[in-house]
């Protein structure tokens, strides 16, 4: 069981640096394509409406983003120690 619990704290140390980096590439792209809908707006009342869901899609990713990025060094720290043995039983 305890070589178990090492072998998940490698898991879990590189989980959390990929999810940070795969949510800010998910961020990008989803901005990165709101830009794209102000560019096609033919007339005012569209791009208005595109540059208010681009405001939109940037503070939810800002959100996510803050919340989740201290969660992910959590589970990088978690798997740390884990992979060191401070969570084995004697």
């Amino acid at each position: 069981m305890n070589q178990i619990r090492r072998i998940l704290g490698i898991v879990w140390a590189i989980l959390g640096p990929l999810a940070i980096y795969l949510m800010f590439n998910q961020a990008v792209s989803k901005v990165v394509a709101a830009n794209g809908k102000i560019a096609a707006a033919v007339d005012e009342a569209a791009k208005a409406t595109a540059e208010a869901a681009k405001l939109n899609i940037q503070m939810q990713w800002g959100i996510i983003i803050l919340i989740f990025v201290p969660i992910a060094f959590g589970l990088m720290i978690f798997g740390y120690y884990s992979f060191r043995g401070e969570y084995d039983r004697s």
